[in-house]
């Protein structure tokens, strides 16, 4: 199928479209984008900056892509977003670029952004997030692979969110999730491990039980953080990969993770 572009759209001089790109009414492409094979802008979507999307995106109206960031630290220059391949932005999400010249906002593939949510400056986004609507990371937060995001949450910048975490609606983020767990609450706190998130995606009974290991040593034990690294080091499962991821982000959190109930 080749480019079908509405003659209201406007694309600026220097886009690089691939193929079969689809670009709807009064859409607009800046002259710094690229934008990959199948993707899709519906009217009205908005992609400008140096941002370059990958193949079979879909971007609905009113949706702002590699727009300016918000950092009053902005110097000038041409820092950018990278998204990758499958990512789904719906009406009215807003990414940002990143900051510095040469610096990039990046993303991954196979990511759902619901409406209203924002993406802002630096984040690096990996893949699988589903985002709902009104919730929003800040700058430079870092999120891992299968990451739910519920209604109305609010990333505080620099933290971090591990794989598979699962975030209840309108939680308060202000320091770092380990992964493969459920946080909720304002402040966010770990609530328990993310079993039914963790099932759904194929997690035999040994994974689950040295996930729930891990867990309970750090949030259920008792133990100072110190104290808690020192006996799941020890830990007979310490060797799971699983155990580990949860095991390596806790000791190398810099603003420290959620706290437990």
């Amino acid at each position: 199928m080749a480019q079908q572009i509405h003659p209201t759209a406007i694309i600026e001089p220097g886009a690089v479209l691939g193929e079969d790109v689809v670009i709807g009414a009064y859409a607009f492409v800046g002259g710094k984008s690229v934008i990959g094979a199948g993707t899709v802008l519906h009217h009205h979507a908005n992609v400008e900056g140096r941002t370059t999307i990958g193949s079979q995106c879909e971007i609905f109206p009113f949706a702002c892509v590699g727009t300016k960031t918000h950092d009053l630290k902005y110097k000038g220059g041409e820092p950018g977003l990278v998204v990758g391949d499958r990512n789904v932005f719906r009406e009215y999400v807003s990414v940002h670029g990143a900051t510095n010249e040469t610096d990039y906002t990046t993303m991954g593939h196979d990511n759902v952004m619901l409406a209203y949510s924002h993406i802002a400056h630096d984040c690096v986004v990996g893949n699988h997030l589903v985002m709902s609507a009104q919730s929003a990371l800040a700058g430079h937060v870092i999120v891992e692979d299968h990451v739910n995001i519920g209604w109305g949450s609010g990333v505080h910048q620099f933290c971090r969110i591990g794989a598979h975490v699962m975030l209840g609606g309108m939680s308060k983020i202000v320091q770092d999730v380990p992964p493969f767990i459920i946080a909720d609450g304002n402040a966010a706190i770990a609530r328990s491990i993310n079993k039914v998130g963790l099932e759904r995606h194929g997690f035999a009974p040994e994974r689950l039980d040295a996930i729930k290991q891990a867990f309970r040593i750090f949030y259920r034990s008792g133990y100072n953080r110190t104290q808690a690294f020192e006996h799941m080091r020890q830990h007979k499962l310490a060797a799971s990969p699983d155990f580990q991821h949860f095991l390596n982000f806790v000791t190398k959190s810099e603003r420290g993770v959620v706290a437990g109930k």
